[in-house]
């Protein structure tokens, strides 16, 4: 054993999908892809004053929930972090590291935790992929570790795969939709491509829509079958190569138009149990209800026909158009094209419900300021981050709100993500 590798037992798993261990001289290790109760020779990447990060050799004592994962890249590309855990195991995890952030974090005794919904669908869930190009042209994923690392992990099943300054070139995936991962591998793009990023997103009736992404105006080639709309984003600038310029989802039996440039939720199924959720929870009879980070208008166009009034508020142009066509059918509704921050001080409004679905860096301090100074009854957070929730959530109940309860929503299967909505409710 060289001086940077350690034999070691973990013992919890963390937010971010890494397990977590102790050093000789104490110091907390975090690893991917380990399971609390084994005992692994760790080599250490990165070292600080108070912790360190490392990589698993070699698995010296396997826990007995470790099973096989199904993708022969799991333990070298970055797409997914417990593929080597029971489904069941997963939605315990989660559950377990939000209540931990929430008391860590947000300083929240006992907080209201509730067990995760499961995704009906735990593989093939995915209605949105983005990939990245491997100097081949190939597509695939950022890469997390090092060869080595991965063929201790994985054994004899464990593919070379290609590298290309850090992206691992994919011959499988286990996560998209069948219709997307129908069309991804004939995709090849030339080596030194402008092409940064290359998306898919899968609509209503298999619809399918390829976004080639990139800093140049020049048009990137592409040789694709017919019935698939391509188009080309560059500096916030959407220019159509073929077919539409949105795709159609349906959530709950109402349809959806989404943009190329516009943000809607990856998993159907497990939208629909979050629409589900806020429709059950928040009184929408005669309220006015704030929707703030509203996006297309998933959240509201099922708030808007029992409320008495809903107004949205979202920055990006592309989903304010997606909005307006979305919510058409309703004259109770406003929407404000700006910033959170910039709209709700001139806001002169009393609502009874605020729901907020912000971005992974949470609330901005100045826009969480706002909704506390109009008292709403009910403020409802949809989180895709467990720590910047429980740093908003501790404010909140600084602002004199109680939080009522949490539910984790397994938007993300065999990763470590986490979305949730959280109630919190004035004392």
């Amino acid at each position: 054993m060289d001086h940077s590798t350690y034999d070691l037992t973990l013992t919890t798993l963390t937010y971010g999908g890494e397990a977590m261990g102790r050093l000789p001289d104490s110091r907390a290790v975090f690893v991917p892809f380990g399971l609390p109760g084994e005992k692994v020779r760790v080599r250490l990447t990165e070292e600080k004053r108070g912790f360190a990060r490392g990589q698993i050799v070699e698995v010296l004592q396997i826990s007995p929930e470790r099973i096989t994962p199904r993708c022969r890249h799991f333990g070298e590309c970055g797409g997914c972090h417990y593929q080597h855990m029971p489904y069941e195991m997963q939605l315990r995890v989660k559950a377990d590291i939000l209540r931990d952030q929430l008391q860590r974090i947000g300083k929240i005794e006992n907080p209201p935790v509730k067990a995760t919904v499961a995704s009906p669908s735990r593989w093939n869930y995915r209605n949105h992929v983005q990939f990245h190009l491997a100097k081949n042209g190939k597509l695939g994923f950022v890469s997390t570790l090092s060869a080595s690392t991965s063929l201790a992990l994985r054994s004899a099943r464990m593919g070379e795969g290609q590298k290309g300054e850090g992206v691992l070139a994919i011959s499988e995936c286990h996560l998209p939709e069948s219709s997307i991962n129908n069309l991804w591998p004939q995709l090849e793009f030339e080596a030194g491509t402008n092409v940064e990023r290359v998306s898919i997103r899968a609509g209503v009736d298999d619809e399918l829509m390829l976004v080639l992404e990139s800093n140049s105006p020049e048009t990137p080639e592409i040789d694709i079958e017919a019935g698939i709309s391509v188009t080309h984003v560059f500096d916030e600038h959407a220019v159509i190569i073929a077919g539409e310029d949105h795709i159609t989802m349906k959530i709950l039996g109402r349809e959806f138009r989404v943009s190329a440039s516009s943000f809607f939720q990856v998993n159907i199924l497990v939208a629909e149990k979050m629409v589900q959720y806020l429709l059950d929870k928040l009184p929408t009879p005669q309220s006015v209800i704030l929707d703030v980070y509203c996006g297309a208008g998933l959240f509201s166009a099922f708030l808007a026909p029992t409320c008495k009034q809903l107004i949205g508020i979202e920055s990006s142009s592309s989903a304010c158009k997606d909005f307006v066509f979305n919510l058409d059918a309703f004259d109770n509704v406003e929407l404000y094209e700006d910033s959170a921050e910039n709209v709700l001080p001139t806001l002169e409004i009393k609502p009874d419900v605020i729901l907020v679905d912000p971005p992974r860096a949470g609330v901005e301090k100045e826009v969480l300021d706002a909704v506390v100074k109009m008292k709403p009854k009910i403020i409802a957070y949809v989180s895709c981050d467990p720590s910047t929730l429980a740093r908003d959530a501790a404010r909140l109940i600084q602002h004199g709100y109680k939080l009522f309860e949490v539910t984790p929503f397994d938007m993300f299967p065999q990763t470590y993500h986490i979305e949730s909505i959280s109630i919190f409710e004035k004392t």
